[in-house]
């Protein structure tokens, strides 16, 4: 059956919670560190974390009718490289050729380059084909990629909204049954030797809170260099980290060579700022990390981050999808794929006291209960969307 269509277009998703947090909203919620965190007047602004683009939803039909979904960010640059370019390899194409179709992306963005912009553009893409082709053979994806290999999913919640106090958030989570949390720092090098303190107390107040009987991550968005990173990390042994995350810029694969040399024993994990499927290669042919972790909606989708997890078991290595529990394109890869053991819950996970179910973005998506989660058995990802429900939110 051949695809008859192919479109992209901006939409806007909020979660609309009817549940009031327990705790008020801070006034002045701290930022996490950021790249932009050496310039102390854009910290505060939001433009080191915000594009003003809105996401992107790519609807793929064929030939009877049946249409597949996928998302992404950045509509702005990205619905264009959709509407304008990869429709039209696409179109035409058979609807279950999705070898053939991610690699004709791969090579028809070449002359722009496939990394980045164009990534996330192949990935809406990529996953639409996905859910069209399961909702085709009625079967969801999760079984198209080999079938369950867990019968869940164990699952852990990212504080990455600190508008409510990290304090309150961390409890919150605890109270939702999540055994693992990640932490995000506040300061970066530029804070010199106070912020590299209130770093350590951040995370030595997280683990005293938690406890003993909980894992507890690390993650410095891409802020660190590779002195910062030595030094902290070694003051962090005593807190028991299981891992420390994205702490340098993504193309500087020099650096994580570096911090690989002098950190031989932390666990070093990375990879929701890698495009396509060389990078993690890279990565894992010199041992720079331990954990990879690639975004669904942005690496070049499930092809993508399925040949990812097959290289990762070749080297010994995990993958854990970045915010790969928020939506059912990493829900689906995890429930099938050996190298992944753990999800993560993003987004802010949920404000205290408001339950999850209420913070669901796509209908359809399973919830997080008692962390642990099984993806929808419905056909392709089992989203419960309509046309209308899109063009609502289509701005």
């Amino acid at each position: 059956m051949k695809i008859v269509d192919v479109r992209a277009l901006p939409i806007r998703l909020a979660a609309t919670p009817t549940t009031k947090p327990r705790v008020p909203r801070l006034s002045d919620s701290p930022r996490m560190v950021s790249p932009m965190h050496r310039y102390p007047e854009l910290r505060s602004s939001g433009w080191a974390l915000e594009t003003g683009w809105e996401r992107t939803a790519c609807v793929i039909t064929a030939e009877d009718g049946t249409w597949g979904l996928g998302l992404t960010m950045h509509s702005g640059p990205v619905a264009n490289v959709i509407a304008d370019h990869l429709s039209g390899v696409i179109v035409g194409q058979n609807c279950m050729a999705t070898e053939r179709m991610w690699d004709m992306m791969q090579r028809v963005t070449a002359q722009y380059g496939t990394a980045g912009l164009a990534s996330y553009a192949i990935s809406a893409v990529d996953n639409a084909l996905w859910d069209l082709k399961g909702k085709v053979l009625k079967r969801p994806v999760y079984e198209l990629l080999g079938g369950p290999q867990k019968d869940d999913i164990f699952c852990y919640a990212s504080a990455t909204m600190a508008d409510y106090g990290l304090d309150n958030s961390l409890e919150w989570f605890l109270e939702l049954g999540f055994k693992a949390v990640k932490v995000f720092l506040q300061h970066g090098p530029a804070d010199d030797l106070d912020g590299l303190n209130k770093n350590v107390e951040l995370v030595a107040r997280a683990r005293e809170q938690v406890g003993d009987n909980v894992e507890l991550m690390v993650d410095a968005w891409m802020s660190l260099d590779t002195e910062y990173v030595v030094r902290l990390c070694e003051l962090l042994k005593p807190y028991k980290i299981k891992w420390f995350e994205d702490f340098v810029l993504p193309a500087d694969l020099g650096s994580y060579a570096n911090v690989r040399q002098r950190l031989p024993t932390q666990t070093l994990a990375t990879g929701e700022h890698w495009y396509g499927v060389q990078p993690f290669a890279f990565a894992a042919a010199n041992g720079l990390i331990d954990i990879m972790q690639p975004d669904v909606q942005w690496v070049g989708g499930l092809s993508a981050a399925v040949r990812i997890c097959h290289l990762a078991e070749a080297y010994g290595l995990s993958v854990i999808a970045h915010g790969g529990m928020n939506y059912p394109f990493g829900q689906h890869l995890s429930a099938a794929m050996p190298s992944i053991q753990w999800g993560e819950r993003s987004e802010g996970v949920s404000p205290p006291g408001v339950p999850l179910e209420e913070m669901v973005l796509l209908p359809g998506t399973p919830v997080i209960r008692n962390g642990r989660l099984t993806p929808s058995d419905a056909p392709g990802f089992g989203l419960e969307i309509t046309k209308e429900w899109l063009e609502e939110r289509a701005v």
